[in-house]
């Protein structure tokens, strides 16, 4: 009885919260309507119900946004760096006085547990402070040429405006990564969220407002059609950067387009990641390590672990006890108490999972746990083991996006090192041995901008988050997160 009751009051107070968020377009410090006056629809994907409808805009909305960013961009550049620093820890205060609310509005409009949901809550409110410490530390250089005839003074300017694209899967913190460097920065913004999970992204919005950000310089607009908004903003002219969060093939497009006004251009992309397990590991470790890497999200993350590659003599006890770790986990509506995982984003989502884990069990593998659906209302899908994963398998050159871990035995360090290699991509790697020089070899070959060495967690606001290959271009959070806003100016000064 206890349960049903707690239950009950969650998922009240959920749609209580996602009452408050405003739903509209915001642009030059206010809140307004599409000018078609279309919106469309939310839907929590853990009941298939409509629990929002945004505005939806489109190009005259965006050219009314970046010509705003344009106006706003040279007084807001002038503005201490001491106030842009304190606009933005007074949000992170305000995100965490407002954890649980906001965790409750994610949970809703895309699934997460309401444990993790608080942990994104957290995670995205730290790089609002790590930003606002890296505000008033942009430095300059001082130096004089080698004949000695000039002084080379060099400073750092705001790049100009920038267009923010984020993607659904981590709906707050994918947005405070990139607005907290292009505030620190001086930089004014374009903001597009994703479509199923916006809802975050507006409530951000006015939690900057109340921090003292100045009208124009965040202007959002949310659409159902993504490109009837970016286009715009990449044709203006007015844009002097994209930072983008998603596909590979999309961010192709964007930088096609970036090419034609000669954009600065920052890309986090797809990825497959390996995760590799040596018969030398501490084998308890290396389980706990794949759940976090592989389930996070419900293994919606581009850092998920894709490609579970474990030496052949302990592959079939890895698997037995991966299976007994994600078999015990519980699945459900993220609102409810004791909830584990939640349902995958929308149901084109759950159909790709299926038909990837029907291709792998179709040459070969096998289902350890999991392989389908529960019979329930909602986009879910059981946490699911494949053993003895043909490398033919569909799954070993696609992101996943679920919560489908497939072990691959393997023989040799060469051996693995050389599948793990073989992708286009190259985000993230994570690799499991207690041989130091083993780790440190390995770490070094595989083609990846981050590896979790023991551990199934790499993301962290002070550590430079990026990829190489297809997996992107530039890197976001860290001491080199900021440097992506700005330019360099060197100015020659004779020496009398």
């Amino acid at each position: 009885m206890t349960a049903s009751v707690n239950t009950s009051r969650t998922s009240q107070q959920a749609l209580d919260a996602v009452g408050k968020v405003s739903t509209g377009l915001f642009i030059d410090g206010q809140w307004c309507e599409a000018a078609s006056g279309a919106r469309f629809d939310v839907v929590n994907p853990a009941t298939e119900e409509v629990v929002a409808t945004v505005a939806d805009g489109g190009a005259e909305d965006a050219r009314r946004a970046i010509e705003t960013a344009g106006r706003t961009q040279k007084e807001w550049a002038r503005t201490a760096p001491r106030e842009r620093s304190e606009i933005l820890r007074r949000a992170y205060d305000l995100i965490m006085e407002r954890q649980d609310e906001l965790a409750l509005v994610m949970t809703t409009e895309m699934g997460k547990p309401f444990a993790e949901a608080r942990g994104e809550v957290a995670y995205a409110a730290e790089f609002f402070r790590w930003f606002s410490e890296e505000a008033v530390r942009i430095g300059g250089d001082h130096t004089t040429t080698g004949d000695g005839k000039n002084r080379i003074l060099v400073s750092k300017e705001p790049v100009g405006p920038c267009v923010l694209v984020t993607p659904w899967n981590f709906p707050l913190a994918m947005g405070t990564r990139k607005i907290g460097p292009a505030i620190a920065a001086g930089c004014t913004m374009v903001f597009k969220p994703a479509n199923l999970t916006p809802l975050s992204s507006l409530a951000l919005v006015d939690i900057l407002v109340e921090a003292g950000l100045p009208a124009g310089v965040l202007n959002v607009v949310c659409t159902s059609k993504a490109s009837s908004v970016v286009g715009p903003w990449m044709s203006s002219g007015i844009a002097r950067k994209i930072s983008f969060t998603g596909s590979t093939e999309v961010g192709v497009r964007l930088l096609e387009q970036a090419a034609q006004h000669v954009m600065r251009s920052s890309m986090e992309l797809g990825g497959n990641a390996p995760f590799i397990v040596f018969e030398d590991a501490d084998l308890d470790r290396a389980v706990e390590g794949a759940v976090a890497a592989k389930m996070r999200n419900m293994g919606e993350a581009c850092t998920a672990a894709n490609r579970l590659f474990v030496q052949r003599s302990i592959a079939g006890e890895f698997s037995e006890r991966l299976a007994a770790r994600l078999g015990s986990l519980a699945v459900g509506d993220g609102a409810q108490d004791g909830t584990d995982v939640g349902p995958l984003v929308e149901e084109k989502a759950l159909t790709k999972v299926q038909e990837l884990v029907d291709d792998a069990v179709s040459k070969g593998a096998t289902v350890v746990c999991g392989g389908s659906r529960p019979d329930r209302a909602g986009y879910f899908y059981a946490p699911t083991v494949l053993s003895d994963v043909d490398p033919s398998a569909q799954l070993m050159s696609e992101e996943i996006f679920g919560p489908v871990a497939p072990v691959i035995p393997f023989d040799t360090e060469e051996e693995v090192v050389r599948m793990a290699n073989d992708t286009p991509w190259g985000l993230v790697g994570y690799l499991f041995t207690q041989d130091v020089d083993r780790g440190f070899r390995v770490g070094e070959a595989l083609e990846v901008g981050m590896l979790g060495l023991n551990t199934g967690i790499v993301s962290n606001p002070a550590a430079p988050f990026g990829g190489v290959k297809a997996s992107g271009l530039g890197r976001e959070g860290g001491r080199v997160g900021i440097e992506e806003f700005l330019e360099y100016k060197y100015m020659a000064v004779p020496r009398s």
